[in-house]
């Protein structure tokens, strides 16, 4: 289920966010990248439609994907078993 970020409070998305940055563990090159800019980052993408915020019902759980991730998704068609 997508979550709209403006629906959420600035501490709830900072939160979900920091969470995902060290999850994640983002590779950004030869240069180390403060925490606080990689939030900010994902942030901003989240805010300009780059990123949506996901909820799994049935993992519990929240993820961040790009725009264009989450489209495919939509247009796979569930798996048949």
């Amino acid at each position: 289920m997508r979550i709209p970020v403006e629906q959420l409070a600035a501490d709830t998305l900072l939160n979900i966010v920091r969470d995902f940055v060290l999850r994640e563990g983002t590779d950004y090159g030869e240069s180390e990248v403060p925490l606080q800019t990689k939030v900010e980052q994902v942030v901003s993408a989240l805010k300009r439609g780059e990123a949506v915020l996901l909820y799994s019902e049935l993992h519990e759980s929240v993820d961040i994907i790009s725009i264009e991730a989450y489209r495919a998704s939509q247009m796979t068609p569930p798996e048949q078993n």
